[in-house]
């Protein structure tokens, strides 16, 4: 069997596409275990950084909502009211059972070009066929750990995303690199455990979320500062609620704001279990690390220029994430090596989410140079599947079954984007 659609990733923004592609009426198989990295790379004790209004999965219908799932489940989704990461986690294996057809738990190793579309092989050698594929692994291929760090031991050294518990580190001492959510939210626990803990980050000044205005306020407030689902202000509001106008946007304009906007900082609700808690030691680069007796000593330069070392027992690199091409393991090296890359590495996508390989969708993290910070986070599923699901719909119209899949039906970058800047 030839499939319309094979859906690669069983996160937020892989259900939310089957469940629009289902609806829709296409033949597809969706791959992978259903909130993998919610539930196995974030340690417990963890809470979703965003609201709960903008945490939602996304079916066409908007029944499935997170609030739907709190109610049911006697939970609390309020406004300014974080949600614990394993009350999201549940909520996405309740919305792929009530809203996706049946997830194949299995995971797929390789994707390639074949006559048609695309050949899938799956981690026990089944080979499945799709004319159609939607990318949506996520953000674990993308692991971002600092130069002086790689090649060490991972005994001595990991990212923050290898974590789905900290228990190992209790009564140890243990460096956090990093001054974001990851590095302020992993320290706190660390603390609270009974870790020794400091966070070292290469800001001069680690930032705070400020606490969310209320939902109900003057209309003056809400029209100086809209709420949205990345944070309070028209900016914000119009990353979140504008990705397609946000794609039209110069190319540098993009680079410059998918770097720079919605930086490391830490939500309002964990400061004070960092502050006056945790040894912080802002404004601190790694310059090299080496293993030692016991641990790991870590030379280090401030912005002054001047140089200090320390030794730790591990070090945690919640360092984040890069999307890049060359990421993209699971893709057959003739498939990656055709793919239109940005000047930052990461792969060029047509208003449809279609990468310059026709057929081939790309979702979640891997597009947020090219549709903006909403990309990063849940709240950007709802328009990514929605859309794809009509760009899939188009392409497969443009494609005779049991063919070659074409180029682009029009020639332009609108539906697919030409091969270039590798």
């Amino acid at each position: 069997m030839v499939y319309d659609l094979l859906v690669v990733g069983a996160g937020p923004y892989g259900l939310s596409i089957a469940s629009h592609a289902a609806a829709a009426g296409l033949n597809l198989r969706v791959f992978g275990r259903p909130m993998a990295s919610w539930r196995d790379n974030m340690p417990r004790g963890m809470f979703l950084k965003s609201e709960p209004w903008a945490s939602n999965l996304s079916d066409p219908a908007g029944r499935w909502r997170l609030d739907v799932y709190c109610a049911e489940h006697g939970l609390t989704a309020r406004h300014a009211k974080p949600i614990p990461v394993e009350a999201f986690a549940e909520y996405g294996l309740w919305f792929a059972r009530h809203a996706v057809p049946e997830v194949d738990e299995r995971t797929v190793t390789r994707v390639a070009a074949a006559p048609g579309g695309f050949t899938a092989v799956t981690e026990d050698g089944a080979e499945v066929h799709a004319r159609t594929v939607a990318l949506a692994v996520g953000v674990m291929p993308f692991v971002e750990v600092p130069q002086a760090l790689r090649g060490l031991h991972p005994a001595l050294v990991t990212h923050s995303s290898h974590h789905s518990d900290l228990d190992r580190f209790r009564g140890k001492d243990v460096t956090v690199i990093g001054g974001g959510q990851a590095a302020l939210e992993t320290a706190a626990l660390l603390a609270e455990q009974g870790t020794r803990v400091r966070v070292l980050a290469r800001a001069e000044q680690l930032r705070w979320n400020d606490v969310p205005p209320p939902w109900e306020r003057p209309w003056w407030q809400s029209a100086r500062s809209p709420h949205s689902g990345l944070g309070p202000g028209w900016r914000n509001w119009f990353y979140a609620e504008r990705p397609g106008l946000f794609r039209r946007l110069p190319e540098p304009t993009r680079a410059r704001i998918a770097t720079t906007a919605l930086g490391p900082a830490g939500a309002w609700w964990v400061r004070d279990r960092v502050e006056g808690v945790v040894e912080l030691l802002p404004g601190h680069e790694v310059t090299a690390a080496c293993a030692v007796p016991g641990g790991v000593r870590l030379d280090t330069v401030s912005r002054a220029g001047a140089l200090r070392s320390l030794e730790t027992e591990h070090v945690i690199a919640a360092t984040g994430f890069r999307a890049r091409c060359d990421r993209l393991g699971l893709l057959a090296p003739e498939l990656r090596g055709t793919l239109a890359a940005l000047p930052d590495g990461s792969p060029e996508v047509g208003r449809s989410f279609e990468s310059s390989h026709p057929g081939l969708f790309l979702a979640g993290l891997v597009t947020a140079s090219g549709f903006g910070p909403a990309m990063r986070f849940v709240q950007g599923a709802s328009f990514t599947a929605s859309t794809l699901v009509r760009g899939v719909r188009r392409r497969l119209g443009a494609t005779p079954a049991g063919g070659t899949v074409p180029a682009p039906v029009d020639g332009s970058r609108s539906e697919s984007p030409s091969p270039v800047r590798r």
